[in-house]
């Protein structure tokens, strides 16, 4: 029986454009990525590009045929419509690709160095496209539990959510719960969005469940996100990423691949837009923990190193949670040297 809960993707939408920052070389885009230098990953490639690790994008689906993640997808399927169904449904359209799914997995694994767009956390991981919110941004609990249980099957190195429920449901999750320790069980990382509620105090469900990492939202200044929720959860697996603001100029938002033809007034050029939201934070944490997947690092093991080497901000303290930042922002360069 299909749950009341919805599911919605924890983002939103730039609506002031504004001028992007100077062209990089190899993705003309680069210089505006202010998250990739947030959280130190130029300086963590050369050590680790993600070859080998493969992250599952639960979400909308991926626009298989754009430039930047063409020859980056290892597979997909859809449950949006169809959680019953081992074998999914929707003829492929996991690979269509709605605005959501495709922005998340560019930030997590674009294509780098090719002299197009964007580049992403995890330069050389594949990515799996799990469709589970339709259209709308919507998905249900057994749409949610079917992809994730899914892709634990196949084997994703991480599982990252940029969706979650209503506050307030945290406790009622159960199969959501279930399906994250099964998971969890099978070795992945599970990263989720804390929620876009800004005075919630709550991590929303999934990240909310046990071993998930619940992201914070962080805006260019390093401060929390006025959007994200904070972060407490009882097994204090929190970090934070950035997200953007949400509010005036788009540069201060987080550009990454977009389906042709569906961009908004922000777009900086064709297939590329800016997003905010959790949504956005979680896929940078999904990628740096694909880089510690491709060192060979357990599950585990890259949880640990993500909270132990993320930084508080101001304060640089490393190692440390507050329900702000929980352990504070991702450190990819820190992580990757353990």
């Amino acid at each position: 029986m299909r749950t009341a809960t919805t599911f919605a993707a924890a983002c939103l939408v730039a609506l002031v454009c504004a001028a992007t920052a100077a062209a990089a070389p190899n993705d003309p885009l680069y210089g505006a990525q202010w998250g990739l230098t947030q959280i130190h990953a130029e300086q963590a490639w050369g050590t680790s590009s993600g070859a080998g690790a493969t992250i599952a994008v639960v979400d909308s689906g991926v626009d298989l045929d754009h430039p930047d993640l063409a020859g980056k997808i290892a597979g997909g399927i859809t449950f949006s419509g169809c959680p019953d169904k081992p074998a999914g449904c929707g003829n492929g359209d996991w690979a269509n690709g709605e605005a959501h799914g495709t922005h998340v997995a560019g930030i997590a694994a674009a294509a780098t160095n090719n002299g197009t767009g964007v580049a992403g956390t995890a330069p050389d991981a594949k990515i799996l496209a799990v469709k589970v919110l339709d259209a709308e941004g919507s998905g249900t609990t057994p749409e949610i539990v079917a992809g994730i249980r899914w892709a634990a099957d196949q084997g994703a190195d991480v599982i990252t959510m940029s969706l979650g429920s209503l506050p307030g449901t945290q406790l009622v999750q159960g199969e959501l719960h279930d399906a994250v320790a099964y998971a969890i069980s099978k070795g992945a990382v599970v990263t989720a969005a804390a929620g876009n509620e800004f005075v919630a105090p709550l991590c929303d469900s999934p990240s909310f469940a046990d071993g998930a990492l619940c992201v914070v939202s962080t805006d260019p200044n390093e401060l929390k996100s006025p959007f994200s929720n904070f972060g407490i959860k009882p097994d204090m697996n929190v970090v934070a990423a950035p997200g953007g603001r949400g509010a005036v100029f788009c540069e201060d938002d987080i550009l990454s691949t977009f389906p042709p033809g569906a961009e908004t007034a922000c777009s900086p050029a064709a297939g590329y837009d800016y997003l905010a939201g959790t949504s956005m934070a979680t896929p940078y944490v999904a990628g740096v923990a694909a880089l510690l997947a491709a060192q060979g690092s357990t599950n585990t093991q890259i949880v640990s190193t993500l909270e132990k080497t993320a930084r508080q901000p101001i304060a640089g303290v490393r190692g440390t949670y507050n329900p702000v930042y929980g352990y504070g922002i991702v450190d990819a360069a820190a992580a990757v040297k353990g």
